[in-house]
């Protein structure tokens, strides 16, 4: 072990397939990215947030000026290149101007997400060794006090929101600003001595991943990693100054965190949204141009509109239908390159005007794309919302790649597809279908964990991502599903689950849905309901349930859900035909524990929450 508490080994990544080396007036640190964005793309709504009413905006002179204070502040409190500190909180502009002073500071950031159980908390805080820990709020800190005696190398606490009394090792940001700046008087040259000092190779930061499975995994990702996947990620998009966005996923991921960084780097206006219950609101108000998010947020978006028209009933409710199917079938020749029918032109001006202007006005009625990762989008979600003039470019990466392997974008797109890999990144399929790639995004390591690394490395360097996949002619990525989450019946065959539960999905009465049946006699299926869309439904059948309990026993309602898997799933295999189901009252949650923070699905922990259910589906009768 050497002084500085990282283990001394030698990566099993080789420097392979990294292309050529990064332009010379680029940035090759998180310092330089930032300092770049400021000198380059000044902007006067640099990071924009809201309080009760009001957009307050923050330069980009300020956001400078300030993450200057903030890594003086942390230098004042005797943390050094290499200490560890931990950000425990939601997405706010000081969450960022924090991440970047510890870039400036050589520090390694290591964020923690704000769903995280204590026990969670404590184990990534004495892994890490954090001496410190940025924290939210009050009520953040009293969620996690328990834990903190027992974080032997946690010496300081620091608030984003001042709270009325601290303690020793308490202090508010105000206060470590005010720190810095005094430092600065003192010894003006500092800040600059001290991100000279920040190297292409260092690692920038520890993020443990959540995983659907086993232990949390703290993640050595250097500048070079991130920063490469910045610029290697985002050439092919287009952005502009003119680009705004709004930022709604946790910035404790890599997929919001990176894509802050290419935010800021092409000097677009960034919106923090209020929380994901606002995000809505949130949308009508900055109006983006630019929204990333994970495929539920479109999932939600169109079973609402769904729900609208179905409660509207009538004329309404079969226009938006038709309208659905004008999307689609625009978007998928135009996906194709053929020839749009005179009729269907006539078609989709009407569609447009009567439902897709109005979906638009959704997310503020300027977005010229979308780009989503994180799990898998259906084809039906593409095709509806590009169909309606909301583009989506849907990519793949993993937080060990920093986190950009492939992406669809404007000049390259294709249905069911993950894109291209990216700029300097290779990507080939082993003999068992396992997608792996190598690039210099790929991750230095796990922190303290060395077979855990060599685990994930090929013999000659390259990076197993644990997903299965195949690329077509002409270069596209699609993923077929998680390595892990193959299961095996007890017939000996093999089912993937995710393409089984997208065809499920596809029923405006599911919400969410899970394939069981590992080492089973057969495939079975948990599924969450769409409750608004039942008691619609119930309505007007004219039954009288009430309760998403009785929704879940009823014996028509579940006839209907049979129904709606079996024709759903009708052209599958044999072997992969879902026998039973099951319907579950409590929609999965990050909170819950059941899914990781961009929303996948931990089966693991439903498999044991609901042992006794799945065990029902296979008794004998």
């Amino acid at each position: 072990m050497k002084e500085d508490g990282f283990m001394e080994f030698v990566s099993p990544r080789k420097d392979i397939g990294r292309g050529s080396p990064l332009v010379a007036d680029e940035p090759s640190t998180l310092p330089e990215l930032f300092l770049q964005a400021v000198s380059k793309k000044h902007r006067s709504n640099a990071l924009s947030y809201k309080v009760n009413e009001d957009w307050r905006r923050i330069s980009s002179d300020e956001m400078l000026e300030r993450i200057r204070a903030i890594t003086l502040g942390l230098y004042s409190l005797g943390l050094r290149k290499g200490d560890r500190i931990a950000i425990l909180a939601s997405n706010s502009p000081e969450w960022t101007l924090s991440d970047a002073a510890c870039q400036f500071a050589g520090l390694l950031d290591v964020p923690v997400y704000t769903t995280l159980s204590p026990a969670s908390v404590e184990y990534i805080l004495n892994d890490s060794g954090a001496k410190a820990i940025f924290i939210e709020d009050k009520a953040a800190f009293d969620r996690i006090a328990e834990i903190l005696p027992d974080c032997a190398a946690l010496e300081n606490v620091i608030f984003f929101a001042e709270p009325a009394g601290m303690n020793d090792g308490q202090l508010s940001l105000r206060q470590l600003e005010e720190a810095g700046r005094q430092l600065a008087e003192k010894d003006p040259q500092l800040f600059e001595r001290l991100h000279r000092e920040v190297k292409a190779e260092d690692i920038a930061t520890l993020i443990y991943t959540s995983g659907t499975t086993g232990e949390p995994k703290g993640v050595m990702l250097t500048h070079t990693n991130i920063v490469s996947n910045v610029l290697d990620s985002g050439e092919r998009y287009g952005f502009t100054t003119a680009d705004s966005c709004l930022s709604v996923l946790p910035l404790s991921h890599i997929f919001e965190r990176s894509a802050m960084y290419v935010y800021l780097y092409y000097g677009m206006a960034v919106n923090f949204a209020e929380s994901v219950e606002k995000a809505a609101d949130n949308l009508a108000e900055v109006k983006p141009t630019i929204l990333i998010g994970v495929p539920r947020i479109f999932e939600k978006v169109y079973a609402k509109a769904k729900l609208k028209a179905v409660e509207t009933g009538g004329a309404k409710e079969k226009i938006f239908d038709w309208a659905i199917e004008v999307a689609k079938d625009y978007a998928l020749r135009h996906e194709q390159g053929k020839t749009i029918p005179l009729m269907l032109g006539m078609k989709y001006g009407i569609a447009n005007l009567l439902v897709f202007s109005k979906l638009r006005n959704v997310f503020g009625g300027r977005l010229r794309f979308c780009i989503t990762g994180g799990a898998a989008l259906s084809d039906d979600i593409y095709l509806i919302f590009t169909g309606a003039g909301i583009p989506i470019m849907q990519g793949y990466g993993l937080t060990e790649t920093s986190p950009v392997i492939s992406s669809n974008n404007p000049f390259d797109i294709r249905l069911g597809t993950v894109g291209k890999p990216i700029r300097n990144v290779k990507v080939r399929i082993a003999a068992d279908g396992e997608i792996e790639t190598c690039g210099p995004g790929v991750m230095l390591g796990y922190f303290n964990k060395q077979e855990a690394t060599r685990d994930v490395f090929t013999d000659d360097g390259w990076f197993k991502t644990g997903d299965i996949g195949e690329m077509d002619a002409d270069g596209f990525l699609k993923i077929t599903d998680r390595k892990k989450e193959l299961f095996k019946t007890s017939g000996g065959k093999y089912i993937a689950p995710s393409p089984i539960e997208q065809m499920i999905k596809a029923s405006r009465f599911v919400s969410q849905v899970v394939l069981v049946g590992n080492e089973r006699k057969f495939a079975s299926a948990l599924i969450v309901p769409n409750f608004d869309m039942l008691r619609s439904y119930a309505k007007h059948k004219g039954l009288s349930i009430n309760t998403p309990a009785e929704f879940c026993s009823n014996p028509k309602i579940i006839d209907l859900f049979e129904r709606q898997v079996a024709n759903l799933t009708k052209e599958l295999s044999r072997y992969e035909t879902v026998k039973k189901i099951a319907l579950i009252e409590n929609e999965l949650s990050v909170e819950g524990g059941e899914l990781t923070p961009t929303l996948k699905v931990k089966r693991r922990v439903v498999d044991e929450k609901y042992r006794d259910v799945i065990d029902s589906f296979y008794r004998e009768d």
